[in-house]
């Protein structure tokens, strides 16, 4: 089922100026929960109650996007870098293609085993980078896979028993970022053929690195010490940005979570990026 605004709860939309390290809200309901901002030209696409929405940069009301006849969808989705097609991840498991400008959407992903959720696209808009969960004697596990936009065979990326999530290709196309438990609670990595680096070592929870298009930046969401998965309605969860040089600048404090930047959410220009918190009056 769809979140749902708590009583007293908004969802707010805000816009980062990376040089200014400044947030502009853009957008605010009381009505819709809203998740996991993409930015595509000059609007950005949100996911809320099962549908995709479009919201101007610069203000405006959020417009309904039809999904071509695809099932319900989740807060995992990104666009085409050239603008034209929205992927996304629905409540049957599977990935679609759906035209931004309206038509009928396509299965992109196969029938092998596991559910699956999009986080990435390559620079060339040719493969998804997918988490496929799957049951192996009752214990749920999560890898690293990619597919064809156009359909294909998959590429399985990790295979292993840690918990791996938000898998999303660097600018240059070769690395893939994810977040795994691997070194005990979650951190970022990024992974190349059999190379595979971590990227931070704090003592915070840290999901969903978003490398920006230049390459000279990561977001990410970090949760408290001790949490357990991404959680939504999580006190003290951290807007972050990884420079290249390692260190870390704090860009928010928010009540979010689960749907605060699930997705890449970067402007073309790698000069603002956007998140969703969640405060309770």
């Amino acid at each position: 089922m769809p979140r749902k605004l708590r009583d007293g709860q908004t969802a707010e939309l805000y816009v980062v100026d990376v040089q200014t390290n400044e947030s502009r809200l853009a957008y605010s309901s009381s009505g819709l929960l809203f998740e996991a901002p993409n930015w595509v030209g000059n609007q950005l696409v949100v996911n809320g109650d099962g549908g995709l929405f479009a919201l101007r940069v610069d203000g405006g009301e959020l417009e309904a996007i039809e999904l071509g006849g695809v099932p319900e969808i989740n807060n995992d989705h990104v666009v085409s870098p050239d603008g034209t097609t929205v992927y996304v991840s629905a409540e049957d498991g599977h990935l679609y293609a759906v035209p931004l400008t309206g038509g009928a959407g396509r299965r992109v992903s196969n029938d092998h085993g596991v559910h699956h959720y999009l986080h990435g696209i390559s620079p060339d808009g040719e493969r998804l980078a997918y988490i496929g969960l799957e049951n192996r004697d009752g214990k749920r596990i999560t890898n690293v896979y990619t597919v064809p936009v156009a359909g294909g065979v998959d590429v399985q990326v990790t295979d292993d028993e840690f918990a791996d999530d938000g898998s999303e290709y660097g600018p240059d196309g070769e690395w893939i970022y994810f977040n795994s438990e691997r070194a005990g609670q979650a951190q970022l990595f990024r992974i190349k053929g059999e190379a595979v680096e971590q990227l931070t070592f704090d003592e915070r929870v840290n999901w969903f690195p978003h490398p920006s298009p230049d390459g000279s930046l990561i977001a990410y969401v970090s949760f408290p010490p001790g949490t357990e998965g991404h959680p939504a309605d999580v006190d003290d969860v951290r807007v972050r940005l990884l420079e290249a040089d390692g260190r870390i600048r704090e860009v928010a404090t928010v009540f979010g979570g689960q749907g605060t930047m699930n997705v890449p959410s970067w402007s073309p220009d790698s000069r603002y990026f956007a998140y969703v918190a969640y405060p309770i009056s």
